[in-house]
């Protein structure tokens, strides 16, 4: 048995000391298991999210729905997600390890039995359990994982055509996360401790989030939803609703000393579902555009460095710090951070535009490479360098392998993730995210 997943943001973050005390919890259950693993397949339905999500409207231009509509709209659509895994442990008594169970919460993608969830819910598991509102219970296969987005995609595998069509008849629909704003009301339904079909409610309390990928250091999801609306433990993977009943997001994390919620809780972004399920539906995984650089937003402290920029000027744009060898910035000839012969740090190109686009912080570099570019696309990136500002373009490649970035062994709660900043929003890391 087995706590809340709870991850720490302790390596990613340079906005001041970090609060070692709080924590950004992942919350499959109150009996979590958190494992990463890229393995997917089949074809699925593409031009549905896609037509879903064009065709959404804003939540402040559409006429709001009761939340008692709401909720009898969307319930036999939320399901309840069992997972096992094996813990790992360096008893040699018992070097398989013991079983954990994970609870989590899902929904309804399409009639052909697609459920979306967090990829931190299934874990390593292959095969899913999910029960409906009526208590009902199918296995589901684990079809489509992606650790960097935190999504996974199960299909329902033993339910005859009759509780097939009863069961899938209602998809809940995909709305556009962009049209949300600050103070727009939002729902959360899931299985929080495993209390199912629980309702919470709240506001979006912040837009544009930089979240660590669970499991994935060094990377991170963009435009992610922040809300006050209370999620706990179970409530991953379970839909946060605007008030005409689409999905804006997926509950995926909390900030938090406790483990339970302290009224900063974080959803992807239901235009990263639309981008990255069809494809974990068709092929089984999503390769995510690449750079091979990392980035940090520019300082004050910083610039008193940077030869040919006054200290006093409101210069903006995103450093390099480091460079993978033989990765698209390399080849694009963009220069990283250096350390001289007496330890003093020299600050690499500082990132100013990506296509023409302004880059005020390291996450507006982060997120145009992450919603608007794929694997194989050029890119434009202005630099600044020496007092002279230089256009370099490359080609992105996919990311490599989440493997060197896993723990050697699933923990419980809490987690070696990177610990938050010291103060909202978590934005910045240290050492910065791989865009």
């Amino acid at each position: 048995m087995r706590k809340s997943f709870v991850f720490t943001i302790s390596t990613l973050v340079i906005l001041v000391a970090a609060i070692a005390a709080i924590s950004f919890s992942i919350y499959a259950s109150p009996l979590a298991v958190m494992g990463e693993q890229q393995k997917q397949q089949q074809q699925g339905t593409t031009s549905s999210s896609i037509s879903s999500l064009q065709n959404a409207t804003s939540s402040t231009s559409a006429s709001s729905l009761p939340l008692k509509a709401i909720f009898k709209q969307a319930q036999n659509s939320i399901v309840q997600i069992t997972s096992k895994a094996l813990i790992p442990t360096s008893d040699p008594s018992n070097p398989n390890g013991q079983n954990a169970t994970a609870l989590g919460s899902g929904f309804i993608y399409d009639k052909q039995g697609h459920i979306i969830t967090n990829n931190h819910v299934v874990g390593d598991a292959k095969i899913v359990e999910v029960t409906f509102l009526d208590g009902n219970r199918y296995t589901a296969k684990v079809i489509g994982t992606d650790i960097y987005s935190d999504i996974a995609v199960v299909q329902i595998q033993n339910a005859t055509q009759q509780q097939r069509s009863s069961i899938l008849s209602k998809p809940l629909a995909i709305g556009n996360s962009s049209n949300m704003e600050v103070g727009d009301p939002v729902i959360a339904i899931g299985n929080p401790f495993g209390l199912s079909d629980t309702l919470t409610t709240g506001i979006v309390s912040g837009v544009g989030r930089l979240l660590p990928s669970a499991g994935a250091a060094g990377f991170s999801i963009p435009n992610a939803i922040q809300t006050d609306a209370p999620i706990n433990p179970g409530n991953s993977g379970g839909p946060l609703l605007n008030m005409q009943g689409q999905v804006v997001g997926i509950n995926t994390a909390i900030l938090s000393g406790t483990g339970g919620f302290s009224g900063l809780g974080f959803a992807v972004p239901s235009n990263t579902i639309a981008k990255v399920v069809p494809m974990l539906i068709q092929k089984s995984t999503y390769p995510h555009p690449y750079l091979g650089a990392k980035i940090a937003t520019l300082t004050s402290a910083i610039l008193q460095n940077v030869t040919g920029i006054p200290a006093t000027s409101n210069f903006k744009g995103a450093y390099v710090d480091t460079i993978t060898k033989n990765g698209p910035a390399d080849k694009a000839g963009i220069h990283g951070s250096t350390t001289d012969q007496y330890s003093k740090r020299h600050i690499g190109d500082i990132v100013v535009a990506v296509d023409n686009h302004p880059i005020v912080r390291s996450d507006d570099l982060i997120s145009y490479i992450e919603q608007h570019k794929s694997v194989g696309d050029s890119v434009t990136l202005t630099v600044y360098r020496n007092g002279h500002k230089l256009d370099l373009k490359t080609t992105l490649a996919a990311r490599p392998s989440p493997l060197p970035f896993l723990p050697t062994q699933l923990a419980p709660s809490p987690l070696p993730h990177p610990s938050p900043p010291s103060q909202p929003p978590p934005q910045i890391p240290t050492p910065p995210p791989h865009p």
